[in-house]
This record gives C-alpha cells, structure tokens and sequence, in this order.
C-alpha cells in the first residue's frame, strides 16, 4: 500500500508555469519589482516609527492602537471579529507590553523591509512580513495590509526565485552546500564522488 502511495505521489507535480515562478532564478527578474516595492514600504513605515517618541519611548501608540482594536461600540462591529484574539491583545495591554513591543514592531518592520530590498532570506523576510501584516488585519487595520499579505505570501512561496537578483543568490549557494556537507555527514546523501587524482 505504501508502495502504490509512493508511485502516485511522483506523478503529481505542479503546472510548469508554477514550477518556473516559483524555482527558476530567471524568474528572479519577475519577483524583484513587487520585492523591491514591499521592501520599500516596510523599510519606510519602520523607519518612521522609530523616529516618533510614540512608539519608541514607552509605546504610547502601540497602546492607542491595541485599545482601539480591543473596544466594543455599543453599536456596529468591533475591529477585532475574534473573541480569543482581542482576549490575547487585551492581555498584552493588561501586561503594558506596549513598552517593549511598539519597539519590536518599529526595529521588525525596518529589518523586513531591508532584507526584502537587498534580497537577503527574502523568503524569511516575506514570511515575517505576512504574519505581521496577518496581525494589523486581525486588529482590525485592514488598509493597505491585505495588499501586502498577498504580495509577502507571494515572495515566500518563490523564496528559491524571488531572492536570486540579490544577496540570497550567494546566501542560498552558501546555506545550500553546508546543508548538502552536513546531510553526506549525517549519511543521508550519497557523498560526492571526488575528482580523480593522477
């Protein structure tokens, strides 16, 4: 049963346009504008809240912003839709994590939007950036952060194309031969053959 499993497991494979947007560094050309664009907006919403005292002496607005997002009006819906999810942002204000996190926001959102522009583990970058963009939608703050989800979710699907016209086009061959040393140590791999010697 497992044998037959295997074989019809093989057979399925991705469209060849996928395969092609998703793996083949030519497709790097195609990803670099919506990276490049989506760097540039994250790197600049975190630099902006790294220069305002707000958010990085004392959180004050990331506190505004969480008792925004965990308010019932008496009439109409709340920002946040999810019981356990305005319980969870009610707790961090309960906590004052505002004071710690409304920094880790400002530093996050700078360091996602660097990585994507130099595309450096655009992949990861792109995941961080698509969860963080998943939490303003959860609060409440729709905005631009459905348009940028998708984009994020987009780039960390094609992480093996969308970081190859930058930093990943070395950082990737780097991580891709200490995994491939460490996997022929392990005796995963068969090892490479070596080249003879006269």
């Amino acid at each position: 049963m497992a044998q037959v499993a295997a074989r019809n497991m093989k057979k399925l494979q991705e469209p060849a346009l996928f395969r092609g947007l998703l793996n083949d560094p030519r497709a790097g050309w195609l990803w670099l504008l919506p990276r490049l664009w989506l760097g540039w907006q994250w790197l600049q919403a975190g630099w902006h809240k790294i220069n305002d005292a707000a958010w990085m002496q004392g959180g004050e607005a990331l506190k505004g912003f969480w008792t925004y997002a965990v308010s019932i009006p008496e009439n109409g819906r709340p920002p946040i839709a999810y019981d356990w999810y305005r319980s969870f942002i009610q707790a961090m204000l309960n906590a004052q994590a505002y004071t710690w996190f409304a920094k880790l926001v400002a530093v996050g959102e700078v360091l996602i939007g660097a990585a994507l522009i130099l595309g450096l583990f655009t992949g990861i970058a792109a995941l961080f950036g698509g969860f963080m963009n998943w939490n303003f939608m959860m609060a409440g703050s729709a905005g631009v952060n459905p348009m940028y989800f998708v984009i994020s979710i987009a780039l960390a699907l094609a992480w093996k194309a969308s970081g190859y016209i930058g930093l990943d086009y070395f950082a990737l061959r780097l991580f891709g031969r200490r995994t491939t040393e460490v996997e022929e140590a392990a005796g995963r791999l068969e090892p490479r053959p070596q080249p003879a010697s006269d």
